[in-house]
């Protein structure tokens, strides 16, 4: 009896506080009910996403590439490639390389670098045992390097022309000691240096340094037979002097693929200084003789000037002479001994 009067009591609490707090719930309730509205649109929109990518995630969940329905969905709205990032890191972790974070394929496909060729060159290095972080790849792609093909030289290193075909000489010419010119072509093996590609010099400034390098171990030799009989004496003389310092790549090797004998330039310089030398003395020759014509010229002159003197003296001794007959100084022989 008791338990029924205490049930119906807390009934008559219950439609009172209902009663008091209708009110209040109307504005409750519409309030909830926007908001599961919003709740809903927003789950039909990240459902038709996830439908979208679906075959993406399933991508991503069977190669445990670690890349949540959200994400892909995410990388969407943010106009970011989702296949692309995908592609990507399933890739790398096929390939063992798991510590590269999907947020960092995402900044670098939004700053413009090509994903796939960074991933392709950190698979190739880590393959080769080659020492290559995600960092160093992505500045190399930025900087506008090509990082594969530069991770390829490391494994394959290539072979350069010295000098460069394409710049339309096909020898490197060299004067030894005694004045042979040697005409001679070098291949030099190079590999990159992935540590200093960026801001490193290129191709050309390899081909200019082994070609002055080779130039100038030609020009130390005493005779051209030193070089003809051991050309590897100029590789040698090159590489010790460390032309690969400050470029994006390291020399392996140069070697000599052709050498000939050219003109004989002490010869012909020694041809050239002495016709030079022949006019240098003509001309002081003629300068003698025309100072000599000059002063014979200037000794004829001096001789009229006296020979007309001597007329003019000559001209006065009649003159004279009637003077001192004139005057009675001029007698003659007979007066004189009187």
């Amino acid at each position: 009896m008791r338990w029924a009067v205490d049930t119906l009591m807390l009934l008559q609490q219950a439609v009172l506080a209902q009663a008091n707090n209708r009110s209040s719930r109307s504005a409750g309730q519409l309030a909830f009910f926007v908001v599961i509205g919003i709740l809903v649109l927003v789950g039909l929109l990240f459902l038709f996403l996830f439908v979208r990518y679906f075959k993406l995630w399933l991508r991503a969940f069977v190669t445990r590439a670690r890349i949540s329905p959200l994400a892909i969905v995410v990388m969407g709205l943010r106009k970011v490639n989702p296949t692309a990032i995908v592609d990507a890191k399933v890739s790398a972790v096929q390939a063992g390389l798991n510590e590269i974070s999907t947020a960092a394929m995402e900044a670098h496909f939004l700053a413009g670098g090509n994903l796939q060729r960074c991933i392709r060159a950190l698979i190739a290095a880590h393959r080769a045992r080659i020492t290559l972080d995600w960092d160093t790849a992505a500045a190399i792609d930025l900087a506008g390097r090509d990082v594969l093909d530069a991770v390829r030289t490391s494994v394959d290193p290539k072979v350069i022309d010295c000098p460069d075909p394409r710049l339309g000489r096909g020898t490197l010419d060299g004067v030894a000691k005694d004045g042979i010119q040697l005409k001679a072509r070098a291949r030099v093996t190079v590999r990159t240096n992935l540590s200093q590609l960026i801001g490193g010099a290129t191709e050309d400034t390899i081909i200019a340094r082994v070609g002055e390098g080779i130039v100038s171990a030609i020009g130390s030799c005493n005779t051209h037979k030193e070089v003809l009989a051991n050309p590897m004496l100029i590789a040698k003389a090159v590489l010790d002097k460390g032309l690969d310092s400050q470029t994006a790549y390291e020399i392996v090797s140069i070697d000599i693929a052709d050498i000939d004998v050219g003109d004989n330039v002490g010869a012909r310089l020694q041809a050239d200084q002495a016709e030079a030398d022949v006019r240098v003395a003509r001309a002081k020759a003629e300068e003698r003789r025309a100072e000599a014509v000059a002063t014979e010229q200037a000794m004829r002159a001096k001789t009229q000037e006296n020979r007309a003197l001597v007329v003019l003296a000559e001209a006065e001794i009649p003159r004279a002479m009637a003077d001192a007959f004139k005057h009675g100084s001029l007698r003659l022989n007979g007066d004189a001994h009187r």
